[in-house]
């Protein structure tokens, strides 16, 4: 059996799309008190009680299945902080505890339930395309709870936020005090009508400052219903704009988080961090700090990647495939490195999800900031305010969505040009030689070395 629709629940919190046969008690009617239930003169109720229209949307399959569970990554050994990291706790070749999101569509039952203390690191990175009104088509995402391995006696439920999402259903927010949260072994399907393309991030939104320093975090985008056409020789854009603008060859996602090592052992050694001495370890950029940053993807089904980065699997346990001599990364399977070809226009997609302000700098190529907060830099009036930087200063919650030219290049090899965190103080991670961090490489190749990309992130060599 694999897990694809919703299941029938006795707890509010569970799954929404349902249909109910049984007689309904007292605590039934609180607690679908205001939904759209059909009552009788008589006061019993009439037939089949469906539930309302909102629930309804989530009938069928979603186009994504996450689950929220704990785990262990990666980051360097040294120089060790005493006792906070490495964690002893640890097992094998990693070294943080951390909580986070797995995708698993199309997993078994068993395979699922073996995805416990595997969560990944950032969160999988997912995209939908604009709601079109003349062919709509809602965008489904099912999260289930499996609850945390190392942790038994936390019971957290977990949510998914979309993070900057306009004029959301309070229903599908993820925000707990308004909507739905999702317990231990519960499923519920958030269902969206994504109408501004951009850039944004995800996250749990219960035990928000824990949950979100401890990994439950990651980026969402939304494709333009202008995909597709052809404008200024592009076909794939950032935004609805009319002339091509924010049109690009290759895409690449850029998740900025942190690591506050003490916080993260913690939670593993059933103690409480106080979080007004909060301070940044380790910056991370797609789940890992440099020079892993560069290390390959894991390996990726490209076929399945329509909406997610489908991370390979094992066909037996379900687990993750690690990348390519990269066993300690298996659970940060996004690499940061961005390859290109000369005169290609790149675009890259920058969310923060860490507490602190983080500055990005492309060294040697000048970037056009072409979009903020999925928003794109126009005017009321259609006035272009796109800008040209080296560097873009993104605050904790802000995406940017910038395009760059990259330069010529001839010739065997490829030119490097860094693009890092300005701040060296949460870039180098206090590792020898004093370098680390949010930090990656673009690579740029003479044209036709590196192949059309088939799904975002992807190094085509």
């Amino acid at each position: 059996m694999t897990h694809s629709s919703s299941r029938a629940t006795d707890d509010p919190q569970g799954d929404t799309g349902m249909i109910f046969k049984q007689p309904f008690s007292r605590r039934d009617l609180l607690k679908f008190a205001g939904g759209a239930v059909a009552v009788v003169g008589t006061g019993i109720w009439a037939g089949n009680v469906l539930m309302p229209e909102a629930a309804i949307a989530a009938l069928g399959d979603p186009d994504l299945y996450l689950a929220g569970t704990d785990g262990w990554i990666y980051l360097p050994k040294t120089p060790a902080i005493p006792p906070f990291h490495p964690d002893v706790l640890a097992p094998g070749l990693l070294t943080t505890y951390i909580f986070g999101f797995r995708e698993v569509t199309g997993l078994t039952d068993i395979q699922l339930s073996n995805q416990q203390n595997k969560a990944q690191h950032s969160a999988p990175l997912f995209w939908a395309n604009q709601f079109d009104p003349a062919h709509p088509v809602d965008f489904k995402v099912q999260l289930t709870n499996l609850g945390l391995a190392l942790r038994p006696d936390l019971f957290d439920a977990h949510t998914l936020h979309w993070h900057g999402f306009r004029n959301v259903i309070p229903f599908f927010d993820g925000e707990p005090s308004g909507s739905v949260a999702v317990r231990t072994g519960r499923i519920f399907t958030y269902v969206y009508r994504p109408r501004e393309p951009g850039t944004y991030m995800f996250h749990c939104h219960v035990e928000d400052v824990e949950h979100v320093q401890m990994g439950m975090t990651g980026l969402v985008f939304v494709r333009p219903l202008q995909d597709g056409q052809t404008l200024a020789g592009h076909t794939k854009f950032l935004y609805n704009d009319g002339d091509g603008s924010t049109g690009f060859e290759r895409e690449f996602a850029m998740f900025l988080s942190e690591v506050w090592a003490e916080a993260h052992w913690a939670d593993a050694h059933i103690q409480l961090p106080e979080w007004s001495d909060y301070r940044a370890d380790f910056s991370l950029l797609n789940g890992r700090v440099y020079p892993d940053t560069v290390a390959p993807n894991a390996p990726i089904n490209a076929a399945a990647s329509t909406h997610r980065l489908a991370v390979e699997t094992d066909p037996v346990t379900g687990d993750l495939v690690a990348p390519v001599g990269h066993p300690e990364l298996q659970y940060q399977p996004q690499s940061s490195l961005v390859n290109c070809n000369a005169g290609e226009t790149v675009a890259l997609r920058f969310a923060n999800l860490g507490f602190r302000e983080q500055a990005m700098t492309l060294a040697g190529i000048r970037m056009r900031v072409v979009g903020r907060d999925a928003t794109p830099m126009r005017g009321r009036d259609g006035t272009d305010t796109s800008y040209e930087t080296e560097t873009i200063n993104i605050g904790p919650g802000e995406s940017f969505d910038v395009v760059f030219t990259a330069p010529g290049h001839t010739g065997p090899g490829y030119d490097t040009y860094m693009l890092y965190n300005r701040n060296y103080l949460r870039a180098n991670n206090l590792a020898p030689g004093g370098f680390g961090g949010q930090a990656t490489e673009v690579r740029v190749y003479a044209a036709g070395g590196v192949p059309a990309q088939a799904y975002p992130n992807d190094l085509g060599v």
